[in-house]
């Protein structure tokens, strides 16, 4: 398996809804298997098919302290979220040198093909509930800033390309 590049932004692959997963086959086990050493090179807490330009909806999350508890979504979905909300800085490898605090529930409950092909439903809890959010609003054509006022957003893309 292999560390992938991240597309950066403003690549409109960033801005286009991945196209669903039919089957867990080998191909998608080997994509998630480049994910994840992608996530661990960052390192990160999660990443989205679409950031290394791969269309498809499949993200994973590992969150744990200690790592390796990775959780591997085809076509996740939130069923259910919080009404308690969790402020925390968020940041993207698609547009590195800058992040912003981002409030997102606490809690959601989210449905998901799992690596072995099983519909599963699951909840998530703090940041692991905040990377799942963040990974389907990239599997949606969304971006973190994307929750930030509009003078917000215009000044964390000047930093972007400053720092760029």
């Amino acid at each position: 398996m292999s560390v992938r590049p991240c597309i950066p932004w403003p690549d409109k692959r960033l801005r286009s809804p991945a196209a669903p997963v039919d089957a867990i086959t080998d191909d998608i086990r080997a994509i998630w298997a480049d994910m994840i050493d992608t996530m661990e090179a960052m390192p990160g807490v999660g990443l989205a098919a679409p950031q290394i330009g791969v269309m498809l909806r499949l993200a994973v999350v590992d969150a744990s302290d200690n790592r390796g508890q990775v959780v591997r979504m085809a076509n996740p979905e939130i069923l259910h979220a919080s009404a308690q909300m969790r402020s925390h800085d968020e940041a993207s490898p698609n547009l590195p040198g800058v992040w912003a605090s981002i409030d997102r529930p606490r809690a959601v409950t989210v449905r998901f093909i799992n690596d072995t092909g099983a519909p599963e439903d699951r909840d998530f809890v703090g940041l692991w509930a905040t990377s799942v959010q963040h990974q389907i609003d990239h599997l949606n054509g969304k971006m973190y800033f994307d929750h930030l006022s509009k003078l917000k957003r215009d000044m964390l893309l000047r930093r972007a390309r400053k720092a760029g």
